[in-house]
Formats: structure tokens, C-alpha cells, sequence
């Protein structure tokens, strides 16, 4: 048994210490928002927050998670700045298939949390390693642009 925080909540699972936090939150919490992608740590669509840092939970593995906040695309929008980036994802119908927009969200929640103004350069490093197979990068870009501005704003 290993007790995490997960989303605010203290919750008890069942699972080895080695088992990559995406199965503990998607099986064993039952919390399918976060994606399953690649299982390398290469397409970020697993992206979750570990004290609000982004990280790939496919290869995490739960012991690394034990004793830090994790926060996943459910509870994001809770947060000030994940709830100006889904609204500007929204706003600029951002998603096309979906599958990979909660990592992306999660990576553009962590990236403006840590900086207001992010230039190109800062959003290209910060979302590297989040493969989009639409191909929305353009979109994902000016909804970041958007959110930045309206978390200056707030």
C-alpha cells in the first residue's frame, strides 16, 4: 500500500512501488484522463504534474510519486492558469482527434505557471516531447499566446 495526494486527496493504492503511475491512475483510480501514448516517455500524452512539474507518468514509477502533490488534466482547470489554458483551448478549438491535448495542457499549465511571458523559444522547450498526430502545433501555440496573456492580465 503506498499512500499519494493525488488532485488535492489523499488516496491509498494497492500497487508495487515500480509500477508506472499511469496505470495506478487510470486502473487503479479509475482516472482516464490521462493518456496512454507511447510507453517510452516520448510523446507526452501521460504528462502529469509532480509539484508542479511535468512529467511523463509512463515512466514514473509510483515510488517517485509518494509524498508529492500529483495533479492530473481533471483537476488542472482548478488551478488558476490550467483554467485560462483549457479556456484558450477552447477558444481556439485547439483540439482535433483529442487524444493528445491532456498532456498538452498539463505541459502549457506547468510551462506559464513558472513563466508569464513565454517567448517561442521558451514554449518550443517546454513542449518538446509532446507529439501532436494532427499536427494542431499552430493552434496549440496561439492558445498558449492566449492563456499568457490573460494569466498577465489576471
Amino acid at each position: 500500500m503506498a499512500r499519494i495526494n493525488v488532485n488535492g486527496k489523499t488516496r491509498e493504492v494497492d500497487a508495487e512501488p515500480n509500477t508506472p503511475l499511469l496505470w495506478v491512475l487510470r486502473d487503479t483510480l479509475g482516472m482516464t484522463g490521462t493518456k496512454f501514448g507511447c510507453g517510452a516517455q516520448l510523446c507526452g500524452a501521460c504528462t502529469v504534474h509532480l509539484d508542479g512539474k511535468p512529467v511523463r507518468s509512463c515512466g514514473t514509477p509510483l515510488s517517485a510519486a509518494v509524498g508529492k502533490k500529483i495533479t492530473t488534466i481533471e483537476a488542472i482547470g482548478a488551478t488558476p492558469t490550467g483554467k485560462k489554458v483549457q479556456a484558450a483551448w477552447l477558444a481556439l478549438d485547439v483540439p482535433q482527434c483529442g487524444y493528445c491535448q491532456s498532456g498538452q495542457i498539463m505541459s502549457a499549465s506547468a510551462l506559464l505557471s513558472k513563466n508569464r511571458a513565454p517567448t517561442d523559444a521558451d514554449i518550443d522547450e517546454a513542449m518538446s516531447g509532446n507529439i501532436c498526430r494532427c499536427g494542431t502545433y499552430n493552434q496549440i501555440r496561439a492558445a498558449i499566446k492566449d492563456a499568457a496573456e490573460n494569466v498577465r492580465g489576471a
